[in-house]
């Protein structure tokens, strides 16, 4: 399994753009064969702060991820277009 933690920080103003955004996205990423998690959160102390936590199978199913026409769509053509920054990290789970 492969999991995904990314922090974003957006453009003032284009907060409520992002929380739609990710609301697109999530029901046809969770409906992707290799997902098995996928959930973003918005900051308490700070509204333009979101945090993504999403779990795969493999790699194979986080690039089918990145491939897919919702990716390009809600996140390469919208999140990505309103971001100020974007902190992306990779982990393994250390056993079951």
């Amino acid at each position: 399994m492969i999991c995904v933690a990314v922090t974003y920080l957006i453009q003032p103003g284009q907060e409520d753009r992002a929380a739609e955004l990710f609301a697109l996205v999530t029901p046809p990423t969770r409906a992707e064969p290799g997902c098995r998690f996928y959930l973003a959160h918005r900051s308490l102390s700070n509204p333009r702060q979101f945090f993504l936590y999403e779990q795969y199978d493999d790699q194979a199913a986080l690039d089918a991820h990145r491939n897919a026409p919702h990716f390009e769509q809600y996140v390469k053509n919208g999140l990505f277009t309103i971001l100020e920054s974007r902190s992306p990290e990779l982990y393994e789970p250390l056993g079951n």
